[in-house]
């Protein structure tokens, strides 16, 4: 199993980061040992003193493909979550300006937070579904799917060009504005249509 993120996917992400706008997707992987077992509090590590959340819609694959056309996408997943990709932001800026990869920014233990898993026929159009993550009760990052500039069938039909794809492979789509710091004691909730999908302590 994979776990293939798409970064800068949301304007106004970017800007808050005061990233540049892509011509195209930007691809990043995850190992699988940076799954964060079920059940588990998230430890920040000890490398790093301003890790991030950054909340995101998922995607599992359920076969195996290889140059898939956007029109045939949709029949390569069946199931829609909700994670966080855990980034130590002061570390991946000092990557980032030595054009360095951000894998250790972004790959560490514990940094892919995978909620439950709802079916697809859950919802009427999935390029249209609201997201949201709260800390300690307060919504901090609001988004809607219809605002990715690269949609879930656009970034499959992408990444498949690169990688092929698996049965049990997961792509983050990306994450909207709003990400932040997070502290010890912080408590994190996500949810997918007003529906709960993972609840985290931070240790």
């Amino acid at each position: 199993m994979k776990i293939i993120c798409i970064g800068r996917n949301y304007t106004a992400h970017i800007d808050e980061l005061k990233n540049v706008r892509p011509e195209e997707p930007v691809v990043f992987i995850k190992p699988d040992s940076s799954v964060l077992p079920k059940q588990q509090d998230f430890y920040i590590p000890e490398f790093s003193d301003n890790v991030h959340y950054e909340v995101e819609v998922l995607v599992k694959i359920k076969k195996v493909g290889k140059h898939i056309s956007k029109e045939f996408a949709p029949t390569y997943y069946d199931e829609i979550g909700l994670g966080i990709d855990f980034t130590a932001r002061d570390l991946q800026s000092k990557l980032k300006e030595k054009g360095l990869p951000w894998e250790k920014a972004k790959g560490f233990d514990g940094a892919a937070v995978i909620g439950e898993w709802l079916p697809k026929t859950d919802f009427k159009d999935i390029n249209n579904l609201n997201f949201k993550l709260l800390k300690n009760d307060e919504i901090v990052q609001e988004g809607n799917t219809s605002f990715m500039l690269w949609k879930i069938d656009e970034i499959i039909a992408y990444v498949s060009t690169f990688f092929m794809l698996k049965k049990g492979d997961i792509i983050f789509t990306g994450t909207p504005a709003g990400v932040g710091k997070i502290s010890p004691n912080d408590y994190l909730t996500g949810s997918l249509e007003d529906k709960e999908l993972f609840t985290i302590k931070i240790k």
